[in-house]
């Protein structure tokens, strides 16, 4: 990966320690918003399905697509919080998901 989005996600765990701290009830809300982040990428692809018939279509794929990378960097950040290595977590995470494919 571009080592733009593991600088921006150590840079966004910065900036929100900076404004709101490090306790353990601003962690819990940083794991949370990942619940926040996906609701809204369930809200794109309902509305991408067209399925309220109230409202009828009202996302595209990219949307769902946007709305699926907040969830993803937003997971990074919740990482980068833990006082972990986010890049380091997902790479062991693909091995092992890579590892499983081939068997």
């Amino acid at each position: 990966m571009d080592e733009s989005i593991w600088e921006a996600a150590r840079a966004s765990r910065s900036w929100l320690d900076n404004a709101n701290g490090t306790g353990q009830t601003e962690l819990t809300c940083r794991i949370l918003k990942l619940t926040e982040e996906a609701g809204e990428a369930s809200a794109a692809w309902i509305g991408l399905l067209g399925q309220n018939p109230r409202k009828g279509v009202t996302h595209t794929h990219e949307d769902v697509a946007a709305e699926l990378a907040d969830v993803a960097f937003t997971a990074l950040v919740a990482i980068e919080s833990l006082g972990l290595d986010a890049q380091t977590v997902l790479g062991t995470c693909a091995a092992k998901v890579s590892s499983r494919l081939a068997t």
